[in-house]
């Protein structure tokens, strides 16, 4: 833990959360709205919104309660600070108490079948969209002296990484190197950071992202028993109202976060210890068998890519 030791109470608190119309988002804005926050979310499809809104409303604790949702594209610094100024009006231009940047998307296939765009898109889905929502957000609240909460989302393959994954994990790695940053730089301004490592999450997005994943890769992450948006939300929502650093919701998860910690805050000595000594034998056996499972592999994707023109 970091920063403040009392709990974060978001009620009565105005929360701003990027891709809130959906999956993870959408869950958490509910769980935010039962505690009684003011929250307000950025999605692009209006529909999408308009359906989450109503959601909310069937929340509500109480009539006082302002709940807004906003369509913007947030893969500019300038449509992000449009976003935040927007959600902001409503509140009469007063900073957010609390950000949650859970906009991002993903495509994983073969890095030699990727295109230009693929990886370029890959890192605006994976990266920008919410650094540009934390840049956004970090420059108004130091300039309000508002001591905020700003909240990435990373993933699993923030921590490590395997095939198919090459326009996805590199983004979320640099979300732990900004949130790694920003943990220690905005403490100028009590501006508190965290950043989540969410295993897969059976969302929409996961359907979507099913669609041009590799068979071998779905193989790779069937040890993965993975979390809904339900469970997800409620992870980040425990870490956040606990000061966590570097939030996880499963078991995997936290051993890779024990054997790539580096400088980063222990959210509990104790069990911290013990994910140290688990993932300095499990890490390495888990590294090992998908190695052999992808060697095994190569003929097969091979043939796979004849097919495709690949080699012609």
């Amino acid at each position: 833990m970091f920063g403040f030791s009392k709990k974060w109470n978001p009620d009565g608190k105005r929360v701003y959360i990027t891709g809130g119309s959906t999956g993870l988002g959408l869950s958490l804005a509910i769980i935010l709205t039962k505690k009684g926050a003011h929250v307000s979310i950025v999605a692009r499809n209006q529909g999408r919104i308009d359906k989450a809104l109503t959601e909310l409303e069937e929340v509500r604790v109480s009539p006082s309660q302002l709940l807004k949702g906003y369509s913007h594209s947030l893969d500019t610094a300038a449509a992000s600070i449009a976003a935040l100024e927007e959600v902001c009006a409503a509140h009469g231009g007063e900073a957010p108490d609390a950000v949650f940047a859970c906009a991002g998307a993903s495509k994983p296939m073969f890095f030699v079948e990727m295109t230009e765009e693929d990886l370029v898109n890959g890192m605006t889905a994976g990266y920008w969209v919410q650094a540009w929502t934390a840049w956004a957000a970090a420059k108004m609240m130091a300039k309000q002296e508002k001591k905020g909460r700003i909240a990435l989302v990373s993933s699993t393959l923030g921590y490590m990484s395997f095939l198919g994954w090459a326009s996805y994990s590199p983004a979320k790695h640099a979300l732990r190197g900004l949130a790694d940053t920003l943990q220690s730089e905005l403490m100028l301004y009590g501006i508190s950071v965290h950043i989540f490592f969410p295993p897969t999450m059976f969302t929409p997005g996961y359907d979507e992202e099913n669609k041009t994943k590799p068979q071998i890769v779905k193989d790779i992450e069937s040890a993965d028993d993975g979390l809904t948006a339900d469970q997800a939300a409620l992870a980040l929502y425990k870490g956040v109202e606990s000061g966590q650093a570097h939030i996880t919701g499963d078991l995997i998860t936290s051993l890779f976060h024990a054997s790539t910690r580096g400088a980063t805050p222990r959210n509990n000595w104790f069990l911290d210890g013990i994910f140290d000594m688990v993932a300095y034998i499990a890490t390495p056996i888990w590294r090992s068998s998908v190695d052999k499972r992808v060697a095994t592999h190569r003929t097969e994707h091979r043939q796979y890519l004849t097919t495709q023109g690949f080699f012609s």
